[in-house]
């Protein structure tokens, strides 16, 4: 392939940490205000077999002003809200919740026992769509495609597409602003994943499993690591030698001021001050 290969620019290490009712997880981006990529503005990696590490899930609790990603890999949680919607989220799942101007809901465990593993992800909304009306979409496994090959490589396109010679992947999510690109992949040992993004997309890599040595430096990153990676055509990475899987993140930056209060973000401190007196005043989800 033919164009400049997006070197590695700085590693994040994830830093474990709980949220919610005290739900063990490990954060990326969004453990402080310097650890973001515009639009990504945080993103989690919840995984434990231990349930009181999260048995007690995610009470009801406010966003306004982005969209929440929870991609589950093993469990099953049952997502609640404010407008009444109810939606399972199961192994291999996604939910993509766009907050909009705001949304009440809770995420809750329906397993007393097992693994429960998976990430979230939050995306920032532009200026212009802040305040837009809150929705969201539960996508079961079945509606994601996959593609794999019997040397161990496989691709699931969440947003965003991927294309190899004849072989076309359209994720489910598209037409946002950011045009997001997210895909779980997965390679055996040694094996080279060589492919074009988007020119002017910020590209951020996270590392769950195996490693992976990243651009044509081969800067190596590791499991619980996630890598920003700078301008370029193509993304190359190779596999370790135990194999590696990771998430692609790539989407368009905003280029707008991030003004955040907990699980509020806006532009200026004034919106995050009337989002908290809307929240304490019910008027939060009022036009919801």
């Amino acid at each position: 392939m033919f164009g400049s290969i997006k070197p590695l620019q700085r590693v994040i290490e994830a830093l474990r940490t709980s949220d919610g009712a005290g739900v063990s997880l490990y954060r990326s981006l969004g453990q402080s205000h310097f650890a973001r990529l515009d639009p990504f503005l945080m993103l989690d990696e919840f995984g434990s077999d231990r349930p009181n590490e999260y048995i007690a899930g995610f009470p009801a609790h406010p966003h306004r002003g982005f969209q929440t990603v929870t991609y589950m890999l093993a469990g099953h949680m049952l997502h609640e809200d404010h407008l009444g919607n109810r939606g399972h989220l199961k192994a291999g799942g996604v939910q993509w919740m766009t907050a909009g101007r705001g949304i009440i809901h809770s995420e809750m465990p329906q397993q007393e026992s097992g693994l429960m593993r998976g990430f979230q992800l939050w995306i920032n909304l532009p200026a212009k769509e802040k305040m837009r009306p809150a929705e969201y979409r539960d996508l079961e496994a079945s509606e994601i495609p996959v593609h794999e090959t019997l040397d161990g490589f496989r691709i699931k396109v969440i947003a965003g597409r991927w294309q190899r010679g004849d072989v076309i992947l359209d994720g489910p999510i598209i037409g946002m602003s950011t045009a997001p690109e997210f895909w779980d992949v997965t390679l055996p040992a040694g094996a080279v994943f060589d492919e074009a993004l988007p020119l002017g997309h910020h590209t951020y890599l996270y590392v769950f499993e195996g490693a992976l040595e990243v651009g044509a430096t081969a800067t190596s990153l590791r499991a619980r690591q996630g890598g920003i990676l700078g301008e370029g055509e193509r993304l190359q990475v190779k596999a370790g030698r135990d194999g590696g899987r990771f998430l692609l993140l790539s989407a368009k930056p905003l280029g707008e001021p991030v003004v955040q209060h907990g699980p509020f973000v806006m532009n200026t401190r004034e919106e995050i001050e009337q989002a908290v007196r809307d929240y304490q005043t019910g008027r939060l989800v009022a036009a919801g």
